[in-house]
Formats: C-alpha cells, sequence, structure tokens
C-alpha cells in the first residue's frame, strides 16, 4: 500500500479534478503490474496496473489507494474491470467520499465474490486525497499557503526588495511544491511587485500549474511576464463586479480565463473566490502570497497547510509582514496550526503546520 500510494503521488498537480490515485498488483509475492492515474485523471490507475498485469491479474490481490469508482464517467467503472480480470482480493487505503461511489464500489466487488479490506495505510491515504475530498464535500480545493520571510516575519525591505530573502535550495524546493499542485495563486499586490512568471523551473517537468491571480478590479499590467505567456501557460484572473469591459475583452483577447467572484465588504470573498476554482475543477492550490491575500485566506478559516521557509536575517519593522492585518485582539482568536515537519533546506529553515490533522 505505501508503494501504493507513492505511485499515486506522481499524479499530484497532474490529473484534476480526478484523485491522484496508485495500484499495485500482486501475485504469488510478486509485483504483476502497478499505475496510477494519468494526466488529465484519465486512464485511471487500476487499468493501467491490469494492463501491466495481464492474465497474470486472474487470482492477483490488488492494492489500491482509494475505493475503486463504480460509475461510468468519462471511462468504464474501475470495478468492472476487476471483477472482468478476475482478480481475488482488493485492498484499499480508504473509501470514495464521492456519492456516486462512496461504498458502491466495495459493494460491487463483494457481490462478485471478490475479498475486500479496507482501512491500510488510511490517515496517509486520507492526507494525499484531502484536495479532491474538500472538492467533493465542500467544493473548494485544499489550500497550501507558502510564506517565504526573514526571522522577523518580512517579506520585503521598506522599499519592496525581496529577492531573494531565501536561497537557491529552498526556492528549488518550491518549484518541487509547485509542481505537485494544480495551480498557483498570488494576489494583484504580488504580481504588480515581482512581475512572477510563476511556473515551474529547472526540473524537467514538461507540465505547469495553473496560474491564478486575484484582483478585483482587474489592474493588471499588460505588458507582465504572465501576460506574455498565457498562450503558453494558463492564467486566470478572479475579480469582481463591474471591471471595465476594455479590461475584460484585452484579458480575454490574450487567452486570460476570467472568473467573476463575490464581494467580502471591499474585497473579493475569498471562500467565494476557492469555490469558483473549485467548481473550475481543482482541487489543490499552492498560495505564495502577497501578505493581504495570506491574511484574508487566515482571516476566513482557508488555509489547510502552511509551508514556511525562514531564513537568518533580520529586516526591521519597517519591512513589509508576511502577513497582513488580521484584526487579532485576543491570542485566543489567534489562527494556530500544529505543526508537522521541521527541516533544514540549505542555509534556511522549512516548517509545515496543519490547521487540523489532516
Amino acid at each position: 500500500m505505501s508503494l501504493a500510494l507513492s505511485l499515486g503521488r506522481r499524479g499530484m498537480g497532474n490529473c484534476w479534478p480526478n484523485p491522484a490515485v496508485g495500484c499495485v498488483i500482486v501475485r504469488d509475492g510478486r509485483i504483476i503490474g502497478r499505475g496510477w492515474t494519468q494526466p488529465g485523471g484519465r486512464p485511471h490507475a487500476e487499468p493501467q496496473a491490469l494492463a501491466q498485469a495481464g492474465e497474470l491479474a486472474r487470482g492477483a490481490t490488488v492494492y489500491v489507494s482509494l475505493e475503486p469508482c463504480s460509475h461510468t464517467g468519462k471511462t468504464p467503472p474501475c470495478t468492472q474491470a476487476l471483477i472482468a480480470a478476475g482478480v481475488a482480493r482488493v485492498v484499499a487505503a480508504i473509501s470514495d467520499c464521492d456519492p456516486r461511489v462512496s461504498g458502491r464500489g466495495f459493494q460491487m466487488l463483494r457481490d462478485a465474490g471478490i475479498e475486500v479490506e479496507t482501512g491500510v495505510l488510511a490517515d496517509e491515504a486520507a492526507r494525499d486525497h484531502a484536495g479532491f475530498f474538500l472538492r467533493t464535500e465542500q467544493g473548494r480545493p485544499f489550500v497550501t499557503l507558502k510564506l517565504a520571510s526573514s526571522f522577523d516575519g518580512r517579506i520585503a525591505t521598506g522599499s519592496g526588495k525581496s529577492k531573494w530573502i531565501t536561497g537557491p535550495e529552498a526556492r528549488r524546493k518550491v518549484h518541487v511544491m509547485r509542481s505537485n499542485h494544480d495551480a498557483v495563486l498570488v494576489g494583484a499586490g504580488t504580481a504588480r511587485a515581482d512581475d512572477p512568471s510563476l511556473t515551474v523551473r529547472d526540473l524537467g517537468i514538461d507540465r505547469q500549474p495553473v496560474r491564478i491571480v486575484t484582483s478585483r478590479h482587474l489592474d493588471l499590467p499588460l505588458l507582465s511576464q504572465l501576460a506574455r505567456t498565457t498562450r503558453d501557460v494558463p492564467l486566470w484572473l478572479c475579480h469582481g463586479a463591474g471591471v471595465d469591459p476594455e479590461r475584460v475583452r484585452a484579458w480575454e483577447g490574450i487567452g486570460a480565463k476570467l472568473l467573476p467572484c463575490a464581494l467580502h465588504g471591499v474585497q473579493l470573498d475569498p471562500a467565494d473566490v476557492l469555490r469558483q476554482l473549485g467548481a473550475a475543477g481543482l482541487t489543490r492550490i499552492f498560495c505564495e502570497g502577497g501578505s493581504a491575500l495570506a491574511a484574508s485566506l487566515l482571516a476566513f478559516d482557508l488555509v489547510d497547510e502552511l509551508i514556511g521557509f525562514t531564513a537568518g536575517l533580520g529586516i526591521g519593522a519597517e519591512g513589509l509582514p508576511s502577513i497582513g492585518a488580521l484584526g487579532v485582539g485576543r491570542l485566543e482568536e489567534a489562527p494556530r496550526f500544529k505543526l508537522i515537519e521541521t527541516t533544514q533546506i540549505g542555509a534556511d529553515i522549512m516548517h509545515r503546520w496543519a490547521r487540523r490533522q489532516i
């Protein structure tokens, strides 16, 4: 099962809106088939592994990181493929929360005389599938908030200089993280100040995550790196009502996808932004700030995982804080996270936190 989970992670960021599932088929103590969800979500992991196993799948045991699907979508049900292959036993990490599947896949297998075991490495599987589950149950993607700051919590000097606070090893790690998310999200202030490309670079990876910018007024520069590359890498812009139609036409004209979102006061409603992104199929979002967007997501309790890269330098009170105003009056009102991991990355420290156990 550990191998099945590892295989499934190969599809992270590349198979949305489907879950990133891994499958291993074993017979007589030997692995005869392996598979994982392919780009775009099809084919699923089980048919991939069955194709590799061939006739040897008859009487074999299948380890899969999520309950096999039991409905016909763009592909036939995986349960039917397993039944047709004549497997003897299916071991699944966790059940699928999709109401079209939930429990039905297991029941179809049992009705066909196949032994079913569940709950193997379930906690690990729940963490891996958290984005798919959140989108299915709450209509929004899983959100990872990444903050790279000085040890006193600043992301730029008072004059706006921010390159580079962390070292090359930390920046490379961030590119790896981008690659296993469906999309990278930043606020309009960051897009204007840094002119980022938000792409995955220097990893030998062909695919790119969707790039998303929240901009209430759609007042982003049309000569930016993001604008110049819309035909090559997807760019989605979340904006409010009443945007200048000329701006809408300009951005759509160069290939950007526009997502109108509701307002909360004078700012975009972060909950609605995530609902719109979930409706568009995204399951895992990697948010890289800036401070206003980070504060908005935290204030609405929409951050599922917090990853901090802390550098050994101090910038001082005149620097830009990594998180904007939260309006916290008492400590018990502050968003609190549980530490999951701490490690040294080059000259910097990476720490990973979870809002709840996932």
